[in-house]
């Protein structure tokens, strides 16, 4: 799988290709946002550009998706190597630098330990899952006529206003 390097929060996290930055970094506990993003971010939609990152040196190209026509008028007057991590998909093993605007304690250093330290590429794909079986396929049957006896053979449905 893809491993996404936050640099800032020394960690490695890996993500299924073409999952969303934002939602990876979220789910993660990293801290993507400073104090204005936390009091009122857009909620992933590209708006408040409170969630750009830095994507670092060239560790990665290729690794996330093209820009979006968001970022481009977003991130106009930003450093190239600026995303928005709500509109980037994350295609294979990257370097990220949250809240690159804040500056940090030997921050220079961690950038080029982090650099230095490979990147493991992963698969490109998702994981296939294995095709349904016989035996599955009877068990959910099996499942199915079980229930349907608990309801003695009927179907209950009910709507809006309507009581069984």
């Amino acid at each position: 799988m893809p491993v996404i390097r936050f640099v800032r929060e020394g960690v490695d996290v890996e993500c299924y290709p073409g999952e969303n930055l934002r939602e990876v970094a979220l789910r993660e506990g990293v801290e993507l946002y400073g104090l204005k993003g936390k009091l009122g971010n857009c909620g992933g939609c590209g708006q408040c550009i409170t969630c750009f990152v830095d994507v670092v040196g060239e560790s990665s190209p290729g690794s996330l998706s093209g820009r979006t026509g968001v970022e481009e008028q977003k991130l106009r007057r930003r450093p190239e190597s600026w995303r928005l991590a709500c509109q980037a998909l994350v295609q294979h093993s990257v370097l990220v630098l949250t809240r690159p605007q804040v500056g940090f304690a030997d921050a220079e250093a961690k950038i080029a330990t982090a650099k230095a330290a490979a990147l493991p590429a992963g698969p490109t794909a998702w994981p296939m899952s294995e095709e349904p079986t016989a035996e599955d396929d009877a068990a959910i049957s099996e499942g199915a006529a079980t229930a349907e006896e608990g309801l003695g053979g009927r179907q209950e449905t009910t709507t809006s206003g309507e009581e069984g």
